[in-house]
């Protein structure tokens, strides 16, 4: 097997590194929809995203940190990019919805629930920022709209291998790590530059000890069917396996505390590809290695397995990151 262990620099204390209803796209602040025209009243929500002069406070220094540390080049791919993060709601994906705010990043969420995005992230500029409502278990609702101008995609989306609560309202594995991922992916334009989808270690062994354990309920089956349906898609790839998910999820956190979370002393990564790596991991540490991904040309097509051991970690330094996924880049 092979693996990586980078340990060269701090994560940073604010970042550390988921009939055809026509899409509806969402902000906050209260608007007339007399201000829209008639047709397209009734596809967007009556909520209009505020000014940037009222973002958070630390995501406008952050932006302003990441510009003067990028400077003119970094400024110019930031912009260039539009990412489309599925299940942004959730643990990891809200770091990631953070992180791409943060550099500046046009970020846009396909959410069940995008009333969700307000509460989770606050007013945001709509330039670099939108939400719009469908549901990735029901095809009807994956409206071409969704994916105009879109770059990339993050996917993030899943739930619990075991019966809970978030199962409710048929929120099953089946459902979101199968029926979803497929017709998200069926949905998506192939000019589509990148997809990082977010997996599990062990779906390989879902029928060894003590991986059948953990797919009992048919988690580990399911999410490794979806990533065979991605890679036979024809849609550039790269698959994020991570360990146990530790820190966090940061739910009912607004924007400015997600841009404060860190992962404590676990900050060095390890990865590995051939599904053999076993461990935990930062939440911090798999939303870093989604967005790293997305501009490491290499990482098209692999599949990683990523955990977070103690010690310093890669930060968001690009050349760090390739480092590490160099190290495990099978030919």
């Amino acid at each position: 097997m092979a693996m990586a262990c980078l340990n060269p620099l701090a994560l940073s204390p604010r970042l550390a590194y988921s009939g055809r209803a026509a899409p509806r796209r969402c902000s906050v602040v209260p608007t007339s929809s007399a201000r829209l025209p008639r047709a397209a009243a009734g596809r967007r929500c009556s909520w209009r995203l505020a000014a940037v002069a009222e973002e958070p406070q630390a995501v406008q220094q952050q932006r302003t940190e990441g510009s003067d540390e990028a400077g003119a080049e970094g400024t110019a791919d930031a912009s260039s990019k539009l990412v489309l993060v599925v299940g942004g709601t959730g643990g990891v994906g809200q770091l990631v919805v953070a992180s791409l705010l943060s550099r500046n990043i046009k970020t846009r969420l396909l959410l069940r629930d995008p009333a969700k995005a307000v509460t989770l992230f606050g007013e945001q500029d709509e330039s670099v920022f939108q939400a719009y409502k469908a549901d990735t278990r029901n095809a009807a609702e994956l409206d071409p709209e969704i994916f105009e101008g879109v770059t990339h995609v993050i996917c993030t989306t899943g739930t619990t291998a075991f019966p809970s609560k978030r199962w409710d309202g048929d929120n099953t594995p089946e459902r979101v790590d199968w029926d979803g991922i497929r017709n998200l992916v069926s949905a998506m334009p192939r000019t589509i530059k990148r997809l990082v989808l977010v997996s599990s270690i062990g779906v390989t062994k879902y029928n060894e000890l003590p991986w059948s354990i953990m797919n009992l309920f048919g988690v580990l089956k399911y999410k490794k069917m979806a990533e065979d349906f991605v890679q036979n898609s024809g849609i550039p790839f790269t698959i994020i396996r991570p360990g146990r998910l530790t820190d966090g999820p940061y739910t009912s956190y607004d924007l400015n505390t997600l841009l404060q979370a860190t992962a404590g002393e676990r900050r060095a990564v390890v990865m590995g590809q051939g599904d053999k790596l076993v461990g935990e991991v930062s939440r911090l540490v798999v939303a870093e290695a989604c967005i790293q991904a997305l501009d490491i040309e290499f990482t098209e097509g692999q599949i990683y397995e990523i955990n977070s051991v103690k010690g310093e970690g890669p930060g968001s330094d690009p050349e760090n990151w390739k480092e590490l996924f160099r190290a495990v880049q099978s030919n």
